[in-house]
């Protein structure tokens, strides 16, 4: 039998090996609670730092929108304080959320519970989406009150217009984020708009705020604006054209009203309107500010100017005679017609009257480069410079491709188009003794550039034959005003169709002033195709004109004329001119 002998074991190999792997384990000790010195005295503040880097987040604080008001320092547009729920899907989803819970969420929110599911599905690898904007305070308080894991609140500002649709095509409106979209809230935009400030927080685990360590940067708010318009004016204008439009039943409708004086608006509305707190079912056309931005043929509210230019260079006066028989005219190969046979007229009587032909006969009689420039110089054609988006500029044919018949026709008011405020600005040449301020849509605080368009006695001449138009023998006895001398023109005019003009769609116009001894008003009205059986200016327009210019001389307490007003003998109704 073979026997094996155990090898003999050599303790001192061994020992070598547990030494050495104690040196190692005491060799990595120190390195251990060496790092742990240097990180938690050498290093301690980087390592804080570097803590609250995580923790600490730079927030926008939203700056205050300026406010709209108008004059006389009354709110147009002002920006409320409101707050947005927002959600981190992480957070949401990860949570255990009672179904009562979410329910509820949903239903502060006015939302569908499955709608709010699928929303936040949609951002669950974001840490952020907004469930709610721009709600009440309240609102969100209890919503937060729900204590839903990942459902945050923050402030914001929404814009609120407490005229509503009176004042909405001046002031316009802003989209959800507070920026301008329309009208002056478009225009002054960066005039408005405040810079959002900032400031550092401290965020917890959840990244909820738990403190506010400091401001970086204090929010500006946005300067405020003041307009030209006076509230009071301008909801008896609103109230007086929409009266009309549904009365007449009418397609729609502008006016303005300024003064005289300076140029500035005091009220400017159109029909149909909209409410600029809740614009969910407004169409495009009712945001659109047509008073400034819709052009029309004037008609027969160019008349004066062709008279005012005829007395200025002197080729007629007021008593030069004109023979208007048999009621027609021959221009080239057209005709020009009245609605009667008004036989021999003066000067005076053309305009009130309101004669084709004799005013016809009085442009034929002007040089054609003397007229054109006449009507350039009242604004036609021209930019109003107001600063409103989308204002229009109006058309005015160039006189080198007149022909006799369109020369003629302009002087009646067709071929040429403008803005019922472009038609309100050059009616202040006439009300300002012969002096056009610009318009402003913006309160002044000083004088306005004004250019002299004709003599003092020019503009006072034609005045006092505009006076004729508001009487019983003239065209506008519904433009009267009790106890005040008034000013002004009819006009009933054609729309172009296809081929030519329209025989039974109209432009009900009225421009004039007032008191007519010394106008501190002026106004222009245009209402879009009457169809409730009158669509004369005389009968459609100039009521609007009588009762808005009525009470804004009452509520501006302006004093009657001195002077006795003109007698009133003989009605009569306006030609489609």
């Amino acid at each position: 039998m073979l026997i094996i002998q155990p090898r003999p074991v050599n303790e001192a190999n061994y020992n070598g090996r547990w030494y050495f792997l104690l040196a190692v384990m005491l060799m990595a000790m120190v390195v251990l609670i060496g790092r742990a010195v240097h990180l938690q005295v050498l290093d301690r503040q980087f390592l804080k730092r570097q803590g609250d880097l995580r923790h600490i987040g730079i927030l926008p604080v939203p700056a205050h929108r300026g406010r709209i008001l108008d004059r006389n320092g009354e709110l147009l547009a002002i920006s409320t304080p409101v707050k947005s729920i927002w959600v981190n899907p992480k957070e949401f989803r990860a949570a255990e959320i009672p179904a009562g819970k979410l329910r509820l969420l949903a239903e502060l929110l006015g939302l569908a519970p499955k709608a709010l599911e699928k929303h936040i599905g949609r951002n669950e690898n974001r840490s952020f989406a907004y469930l709610k904007r721009r709600i009440n305070p309240e609102l969100a308080d209890q919503v937060l009150a729900l204590g839903i894991p990942g459902v945050y609140a923050e402030r914001e500002y929404r814009r609120y217009y407490p005229t509503g649709e009176v004042a909405a095509h001046l002031v316009g409106f802003t989209n959800i984020d507070d920026k301008g979209q329309e009208a002056m809230e478009l225009a002054y935009d960066d005039w408005l708009k405040g810079v959002d400030g900032a400031k550092r927080i401290l965020r917890d685990g959840k990244r909820r705020i738990i403190e506010d360590l400091e401001s970086i940067r204090p929010p500006v708010p946005g300067r405020d604006l003041i307009l030209s318009i006076d509230q009071r004016l301008q909801y008896l204008a609103y109230r007086e054209l929409k009266k009309a439009v549904l009365q007449h039943q009418a397609r729609s409708g502008s006016l303005a009203l300024l003064d005289a004086q300076t140029g500035e608006v005091l009220a400017i509305v159109n029909q149909p309107s909209y409410n600029p707190n809740s614009r969910i079912q407004v169409k495009g056309s009712a945001s659109r500010n047509r008073a400034i931005t819709d052009v029309f043929e004037p008609g027969s509210t160019m008349k004066p100017f062709v008279v005012a230019l005829a007395l200025e260079l002197g080729l007629y006066r007021p008593d030069t005679v004109i023979d208007t028989t048999p009621g027609t005219m021959r221009v080239g190969r057209n005709v020009v017609k009245d609605i009667h046979n008004y036989g021999v007229l003066d000067v005076a009587h053309v305009l009130q009257k309101s004669s084709n032909v004799g005013v016809t006969k009085i442009a034929l009689n002007l040089p054609a480069r003397k007229l054109w420039a006449f009507y350039n110089n009242l604004g036609f054609g021209q930019p109003l410079e107001t600063g409103f988006p989308g204002e229009a500029n109006g058309r005015l044919p160039d006189y080198q491709g007149w022909s006799p018949f369109e020369q003629a026709t302009l002087s009646f008011g067709y071929g040429m188009s403008a803005s019922t405020l472009q038609l309100a600005r050059a009616y202040l040449a006439l009300a300002n003794d012969g002096v056009m301020p610009m318009v402003s849509l913006v309160k002044r605080d000083k004088a306005p550039e004004s250019h002299r368009i004709m003599s003092d006695h020019t503009a006072v001449s034609v005045r006092r034959m505009l006076e004729r138009v508001v009487s019983r023998e003239g065209t506008a006895l519904k433009a009267a005003i009790p106890g005040f001398r008034v000013a002004g023109k009819t006009g009933t005019v054609k729309k172009s169709a296809v081929g030519g003009y329209s025989s039974s769609q109209y432009l009900s116009v009225f421009a004039g002033m007032a008191p007519a001894s010394k106008p501190r008003l002026v106004m222009a009205v245009m209402i879009d195709e009457p169809s409730a059986g009158e669509y004369y200016g005389g009968a459609v327009a100039a009521p609007v004109f009588s009762r808005v210019m009525e009470g804004a001389l009452r509520l501006l307490n302006i004093a009657p004329d001195q002077e006795e007003t003109m007698p009133i003998l003989a009605a009569q109704q306006d030609e489609p001119a």
